[in-house]
């Protein structure tokens, strides 16, 4: 490619971003340019903190504190490197390589441009300034040895971000297909939190035990031995020299030791897996855009003669004491939860929460439970069962979009329809409440009666939570985003109702601790002990629930029936 072929490129690029900004209006226009002045603005007063810092603090420190250090600030980047994967986890290229293929330019500088403006992120504007600070600073104010800080530092980023940039390339020919796209997003979300919950979590399981202190090695500087002096693991000086993230901290270390050539290896090992990374991720990005991403030829197979069997379709089932219109209707709707991916990520998204910031506050607090309250846990993650499906109880017609109609066609009840609707959400919410119950069964140490008793509580809290969240999904109903749990643009109104329904949450819930607290009261009374108190409540309870949800089915169907259309009209417009 020749310079006015570039240059053609880059006018072009900028045009149309030029035309993005201004459709956007100018108020978006200006925001955007005050961001990308704040941001310039940010990055080059790092830099000159960076280098201040260096030369006038850093320069003083111990080689192993100047490790540790430059650890923190590479597990920082990581971690917000991280964040912006996760955030924008499939590529968006600056030049689409996909229209430049019947032009004739190199599509490998066309590759190097969108890898270098892949650069433009967040985490690079704001921490790699400050790396090439401190590395200036450290070679003006500590030693010549530190200038190798500078490529040590660059390769360390170009290998992330090239291997990133490769990673990005394989999940996009992934995610051609959309429903893949959202389960892989999910995955990747999944495995972020559990990443980073995983070390409070052992933390949490080895809080009481007592570990061995490990051997560990002394920095000499040349300076008489100092207790204070900080000491560094043998475990870990290894693991600095053979895992590449660490590298940048090992250099550090060796070079104010006066040891340049650990330092220039790194330097050399992180370019070369950089280089590794890029060449495999031009290789993808060239096949993918050329139609051979699988690298496998298609072969046509013969057909096999295959002998028809007559199978039970999962729709057809019946549920006992159900009829068969809201069967049908509950069978089809969990098929359709079950394939909706954005739905699987937000319960499994809060599930996994619950678990890691639950299950570390019952191992911190469980020896402070008193058996008078711990039935008051039990019910606890009952409520925090549902804390998360209260959006999707609320607003059962939001994600059916254009299926709506053919509820409203359908020639079934409209009070089956609701039925069916809630009944597709129980498998859901006893899968979710029975995992934390025995959860603080095992951690917390709650006697089984009062699991029994909170069963029955969680039936009671669906049917509870069903009835309001019928009135709630007919009254206020609100698009969903295809692709996402999103609201779409909602009038202030609706905006306010939604806010309010969403408010009576914790009213709704209040009643499922009627039966821990008669249970507390009747034990202090000595008239019978709380856990036999609790489950006859409980099951009181369950039974009132379901004679008040049952009543109210058929005069809910009549509201449906009235405001279908509304609903229809709502549900159905694209806004976005």
């Amino acid at each position: 490619m020749n310079w006015n072929q570039l240059k053609t490129i880059l006018w072009l690029r900028w045009r149309l971003s030029r035309n993005q900004w201004s459709r956007g209006g100018q108020i978006n226009a200006v925001l955007t340019m005050i961001i990308t002045a704040i941001g310039l603005g940010i990055s080059v007063i790092g830099g000159i903190a960076g280098v201040l810092i260096g030369s006038l603090a850093m320069a003083k420190v111990e080689p192993a504190t100047l490790l540790l250090i430059w650890d923190i600030i590479i597990l920082a980047f990581s971690f917000f490197w991280l964040i912006g994967l996760i955030s924008e986890i499939q590529r968006s290229e600056t030049i689409d390589i996909g229209r430049m293929l019947h032009l004739p330019v190199f599509l490998r500088d066309i590759f190097i441009i969108n890898y270098l403006t892949s650069h433009f992120t967040p985490s690079v504007v704001l921490f790699l300034p400050v790396m090439l600070g401190l590395s200036i600073g450290l070679f003006l104010g500590k030693s010549w040895l530190m200038i190798f800080m500078l490529p040590l530092v660059l390769g360390f980023v170009f290998m992330i971000s090239a291997w990133t940039y490769c990673l990005r390339g394989w999940l996009v020919t992934l995610m051609v297909n959309k429903r893949r796209r959202r389960a892989i997003i999910a995955g990747i979300t999944f495995g972020f939190i559990l990443i980073f919950q995983l070390p409070n979590l052992l933390g949490q399981f080895m809080h009481n035990h007592h570990r061995p202190k490990p051997n560990v090695v002394k920095q000499n500087t040349g300076v008489g031995q100092d207790k204070n002096k900080l000491e560094i693991p043998g475990a870990l000086l290894i693991a600095h020299r053979y895992v590449p993230i660490l590298w940048v901290g090992n250099g550090a270390m060796t070079l104010a030791q006066g040891k340049p050539l650990s330092a220039v290896l790194c330097a050399a090992g992180a370019f070369a897996i950089g280089g590794l990374g890029l060449r495999r991720a031009y290789r993808s990005t060239i096949r993918f855009y050329q139609g051979q991403a699988t690298g496998k030829v298609t072969t046509r197979k013969p057909k096999a003669k295959k002998v028809v069997k007559a199978q039970s379709n999962f729709i057809e089932r019946q549920l006992p004491c159900v009829s068969n219109e809201a069967s049908a209707m509950g069978l089809a709707f969990l098929r359709s939860i079950m394939r909706a991916p954005e739905i699987k990520m937000m319960l499994g998204t809060n599930l996994l929460i619950f678990l890691i910031i639950g299950g570390s506050m019952l191992l911190r607090h469980s020896a402070r439970f008193s058996e008078a309250y711990k039935p008051f846990v039990a019910t606890g993650a009952i409520v925090v069962t549902f804390f998360g499906m209260s959006q999707l109880m609320f607003n059962l017609f939001g994600a059916d979009r254009i299926g709506f109609r053919m509820l409203v066609l359908t020639p079934v009840r409209r009070e089956r329809i609701l039925l069916g609707k809630n009944l597709a959400y129980l498998p859901i919410a006893l899968f979710i409440g029975l995992i934390l119950l025995i959860l603080v069964k095992f951690i917390g140490h709650i006697p089984v009666l009062f699991i029994f008793a909170a069963t029955l509580q969680l039936i009671a809290a669906f049917f509870l939570l069903s009835m309001v969240g019928n009135l709630v999904s007919v009254l206020v109903p609100f698009r969903i985003a295809p692709g996402s749990m999103k609201p779409t643009k909602n009038s202030t109104l609706t905006t306010l109702l939604i806010i309010v329904s969403h408010m009576m949450f914790p009213v709704t819930m209040a009643p499922m601790f009627i039966a821990p607290i008669t249970g507390l009261l009747f034990s202090k009374a000595h008239l019978l002990p709380a856990g036999p108190t609790n489950l006859i409540v409980s099951a009181v309870l369950l039974a009132l629930i379901l004679f008040a949800y049952n009543r109210s089915l058929p005069s809910l169907g009549k509201l449906l029936q009235q405001r279908e259309k509304k609903i229809l009209e709502v549900v159905t417009r694209e806004v976005e």
